[in-house]
């Protein structure tokens, strides 16, 4: 398939860096765009416990890649590609079974 998106980090000219992480696809109603989720489990010193919490943000998702919701991915930190967009998805992990 032939990529003519600018932002796509292997066909363009955005480059990855700082932070990468693997999550879960929410949502994917919107044009190369998605909101990606991923579980953290965060320490209170005070109390001496840990709860799980999770982390989303929204990703651009380049022409090159098919995300639906329900999807493991990879995203990667680039620069602000955006108003709310400072990731873009990276790879497909494996597709899930969440219609949308």
């Amino acid at each position: 398939m032939d990529c003519k998106d600018s932002k796509c980090p292997e066909h363009g000219s955005v480059s990855v860096r700082g932070r990468t992480f693997e999550g879960t696809v929410v949502k994917a109603k919107m044009d190369k765009s998605a909101i990606v989720e991923w579980p953290r489990i965060t320490k209170v010193p005070k109390y001496d416990r840990v709860f799980r919490t999770s982390s989303k943000v929204m990703v651009h998702v380049p022409e090159c890649l098919k995300v639906k919701a329900g999807d493991k991915v990879k995203i990667g930190e680039t620069r602000k590609l955006s108003k709310a967009k400072s990731f873009v998805v990276l790879e497909v992990l494996s597709h899930g079974g969440k219609k949308n």
